[in-house]
């Protein structure tokens, strides 16, 4: 074999060598480009944050249970601070309206109900997007006027003569659970009014329109200038489960996802458990 011959083949070995090397730099090249432009294209649709939870913008509508009044209305004012281009529009009221409400066609984004049965209603006519989850607790009292003239102590005291008091209807998770504690007490007790929220079991007893009400320990925290509370043990027997759901329907999917993703952060957990809720 001459020499020139071997040159030859030394050159053409060396070539394709060197293509190979090429193709698989220019392969490897290829795919971490589709790779990093795949995701810049999830996250520029779909408007992902750093954490994988959409990001919010525009209005939400968030159904939620009276007894959130006051910790949503300060957790929608943080999440707006947090999430520059939104508005969180709340409608709150007792937790079996608003199911009705939602499975009406109502435009809401997200509901969080005071208790799994209500969110039952609304889950098992498909209107969830997503397995609602627990995200707080709450138990019931007895809310009294300031000073507590009537000296009630315990469930019992509220069955004594003279004794108005004030109950949620039984479909409202707040007359459900009262309805449960009676039960546990062994107690029949006949209210002189039935509130459709627990709200409106309050407002009964600041209006000195009757002696007693049974609400949530949040409610009567929320309100201490002017009520208090009586604890008693049947109370136990009656926690409440507070789920939250984005909604199947929601005009905003990604603002309900970002809000319902909020409410179960640490930061908001803070903000709840300051208002008497308990953690799940």
């Amino acid at each position: 074999m001459s020499t020139r011959t071997t040159a030859t083949r030394r050159l053409a070995v060396a070539t394709a060598a060197a293509l190979v090397l090429g193709l698989g730099v220019t392969a490897c090249g290829s795919d971490g480009g589709k790779s990093t432009g795949s995701a810049s294209g999830a996250s520029a649709s779909s408007g992902t944050s750093d954490g994988g939870v959409p990001k919010a913008t525009g209005d939400i509508t968030v159904f939620a249970a009276a007894s959130l009044k006051e910790t949503f209305t300060d957790l929608g004012k943080k999440f707006e601070a947090t999430n520059p281009g939104t508005k969180v529009k709340f409608n709150f009221g007792g937790s079996s309206s608003l199911a009705t409400s939602i499975n009406s066609g109502a435009p809401a984004d997200v509901f969080a109900a005071a208790s799994p049965a209500t969110m039952k209603t609304v889950t098992d006519a498909g209107g969830a997007n997503g397995e609602p989850k627990t995200f707080v607790r709450n138990t019931l009292t007895i809310a009294v006027p300031k000073g507590n003239p009537k000296h009630i102590a315990g469930l019992k005291d509220l069955t004594g003569s003279g004794v108005k008091v004030a109950l949620c209807a039984k479909e409202v998770p707040c007359g459900a659970a009262a309805q449960t504690a009676l039960k546990a007490a062994g107690l029949d007790l006949t209210p002189v009014t039935l509130e459709q929220d627990v709200k409106g079991a309050l407002t009964k007893v600041e209006l000195g329109e009757v002696d007693a009400s049974l609400v949530y320990r949040t409610d009567v925290r929320s309100d201490a200038a002017k009520i208090d509370g009586v604890d008693f043990p049947e109370a136990d027997k009656a926690v409440n489960d507070y789920p939250i759901a984005a909604l199947a329907k929601a005009p905003n999917k990604d603002g309900a996802a970002a809000f319902v993703a909020y409410v179960r952060s640490p930061e908001a957990a803070q903000v709840l458990t300051a208002a008497g809720f308990q953690t799940p």
